[in-house]
């Protein structure tokens, strides 16, 4: 079993949901990323979602595209984010870590030997955007047979059927995209969120993180109240570009505001 069932176990005994940021490895410079994990974490991050640099990364918007290029000048890909997380887990052996990205980089390694080298890092979970269920079989077996979670995006035109398809390999957490559009689209509609939220829960029972869409702390909170995680990434990464020599500082700054108005009571 991964860190992740029990973070979300622990969080629910206490009343909380979970604040999972995304930035990507890399970025600003590779010496960096262990760091911005740290400060995440002490900002109150309870899971952190490492981005894998890639070329072509088409559920992004330009924020975060800009930052898998500037990744990518610095030489960074699968075997560099895999040794950051090595790296980060010398100190902190809790906070769970999960790689998002392409199928690109895992085909390039071979799955297996991904799945194998991940463990390795005790990575916790692995989010490919590109990959769905259908089409994922042998990447899902290889990586619950070394627990290590598969974790699903689910649209908002994802059909009944498209998500019991999910359900059925998912493990660790849902990602319940919140818009229809990349990553950094604004318009969160609240109330469409919750009724898509309710017909997941029908097919599941996995903890719901919401991500896309979220900004600040109050979007934070209100997301909080009908979900289980708040995902945020553009906005992290948006305060990484702004200061790339101060950037573990404006992170845990950010994500210390909006840790805050979620726990507000």
């Amino acid at each position: 079993m991964s860190r992740i069932p029990q973070t979300f176990k622990r969080l629910a005994a206490a009343g909380r949901k979970a604040l999972i940021p995304y930035f990507t490895a890399g970025d600003p410079d590779p010496a960096v990323t262990v760091p911005l994990m740290h400060a995440a974490v002490a900002g109150g991050a309870d899971i952190i979602e490492l981005g894998v640099p890639f070329s072509d990364p088409m559920a992004d918007g330009p924020v975060i595209q800009r930052a898998s290029e500037r990744a990518l000048a610095h030489g960074v890909g699968m075997p560099q984010v895999l040794a950051m997380v090595g790296e980060f887990r010398k100190t902190d052996r809790d906070t769970p870590v999960v790689l998002m990205g392409y199928a690109n980089p895992i085909e390039a390694m071979g799955t297996e030997s991904f799945v194998r080298a991940a463990k390795a890092a005790n990575v916790d979970g692995v989010i490919v955007v590109d990959y769905p269920p259908e089409e994922c079989k042998l990447l899902a077996g290889l990586l619950r047979e070394n627990s290590v979670d598969l974790i699903f995006l689910i649209a908002p035109t994802s059909t009944d059927q498209r998500i019991a398809q999910i359900a059925a390999l998912a493990t660790g957490y849902v990602y319940y995209v919140s818009l229809r559009g990349v990553t950094g689209a604004a318009n969160l509609d609240l109330g469409e969120v919750a009724s898509r939220l309710g017909k997941v829960r029908a097919k599941t029972d996995l903890p719901i993180g919401v991500g896309f869409g979220i900004r600040d702390g109050a979007t934070a909170r209100a997301i909080g109240q009908i979900a289980d995680a708040v995902i945020i990434g553009s906005r992290v990464i948006q305060e990484i570009e702004a200061a790339p020599g101060n950037a573990p500082l404006k992170v845990k700054a950010l994500l210390g505001e909006i840790r805050a108005a979620m726990d507000l009571r």
